[in-house]
């Protein structure tokens, strides 16, 4: 009989691979943290920085080429996250467009929505957001009460979201909601595409302490109606599909988060090899260089598991496990990797102009969001050990 065989991986960097961390680094770092803080505190989204990777091609790497992409798949768009992270700029939509609902559309549309959405989104001209968390459902995504029925032809959406990302950036949206039978009752998950001008969806931001361009919405959808047409994935597919776009979330969000902590190590490393106290670089000390050599061990084995989750996905191999390790390590060796940078500057850490605060929100956000850490630790009991469900 015959065995599977899982597929053959490389997680040395093509030459391609490499040529295109250094263009889009090298184009991220014209903007910079100068200009991130700048658009963070104008309350104004990076339009600048995404038009600028956009009309080069650098937004839709994953995309198929057939529909305008590069066909790199997701491990060269998370080497784009990672670059512009890296070059101190923040871009949170690369997460939700060409990561989620480009590679739903990709696996789950049809000819029609891929001509329709597809192409926009790899040619980096039109922004999908996502919206599936709500204020009741937490982490359970079984318990989703935003509810889609029938009628005439159409769906017609109620319910409500929270914490969605870029929808001010977004021309449309890629909605997770349930279906609502003739007798009330939710059955399974349904994806739609809803424009961001729908008449009666209400948005509301929702304040957070991050100092970012990206907001985060509160969605209020009364009676909105959607064409049958925008119907992502049939009326049974919904769920596979919506895992398809979670597992290049929690990749993208690794990505992200290994971009801003390998910014915020060599930041400190450098600091720590020109600060002099006592006539000795303070970097000599091993109360300085310790810390910071653990956090680049525990950065580097981060970056391997996002390598091995993007190489997964793109083989088309079950990704869940790589992509849930991959986001709990970058989140956990972030927080260590900028904690200790901020340690190493002493009070220079909490000043404004070295930046190291704003880098500390982006990497703690990591820690519970897209999912928590405790929910990652679930999965792992489960799926990975065999372990009994404990919730």
């Amino acid at each position: 009989m015959a065995t599977e065989t899982a597929p053959a991986l490389s997680l040395v960097p093509s030459q391609e691979e490499a040529m295109l961390r250094e263009t889009v680094g090298s184009i991220a770092a014209g903007f910079g943290p100068a200009y991130a803080r700048g658009k963070a505190a104008a309350g104004e989204p990076p339009v600048e920085l995404w038009d600028s990777l956009a009309s080069r091609g650098y937004l839709g790497v994953n995309i198929p080429e057939e529909y305008d992409g590069g066909g790199l798949g997701m491990s060269a768009l998370a080497a784009v996250g990672e670059e512009v992270t890296a070059a101190g700029c923040s871009l949170l939509l690369i997460v939700v467009s060409p990561a989620i609902a480009g590679s739903i559309l990709t696996r789950h549309g049809n000819e029609e929505q891929k001509d329709r959405w597809l192409r926009g989104i790899g040619r980096g001209t039109l922004k999908i957001a996502f919206a599936i968390t709500e204020p009741d459902a937490g982490s359970n995504a079984h318990n989703l009460s935003t509810a889609a029925r029938r009628d005439n032809g159409r769906w017609i959406l109620r319910g409500q979201k929270t914490f969605i990302s870029g929808v001010e950036e977004a021309d449309a949206l890629l909605v997770v909601a349930r279906a609502r039978g003739a007798d009330g009752s939710l059955g399974l998950p349904l994806l739609l595409i809803v424009d961001v001008d729908a008449p009666g969806l209400e948005r509301q931001e929702v304040p957070t302490v991050a100092p970012d361009s990206d907001k985060q919405w509160q969605l209020f959808f009364d009676d909105v109606e959607v064409d049958a047409d925008r119907l992502i994935g049939g009326e049974t597919a919904g769920l596979k599909a919506i895992f398809d776009g979670l597992n290049p979330e929690r990749i993208m969000g690794a990505a992200i988060c290994n971009g801003i902590s390998r910014r915020a190590l060599a930041q400190a490393a450098a600091y720590a090899r020109e600060r002099v106290v006592w006539d000795t670089p303070i970097g000599a000390h091993q109360g300085i260089s310790h810390p910071l050599a653990e956090a680049k061990i525990e950065l580097e084995l981060a970056r391997l598991m996002q390598q091995k989750a993007a190489a997964l996905y793109d083989a088309g191999a079950p990704a869940g496990e790589p992509s849930n390790m991959a986001k709990y390590a970058a989140a956990e060796a972030g927080v260590k990797c900028v904690d200790r940078a901020i340690q190493a500057h002493g009070g220079n850490g909490f000043a404004l102009e070295y930046g190291l605060t704003d880098m500390y929100w982006g990497v703690r956000i990591v820690r519970t969001a897209p999912v928590s850490r405790e929910m990652i630790l679930n999965y792992v009991a489960e799926h990975s050990l065999g372990l009994p469900r404990s919730y």
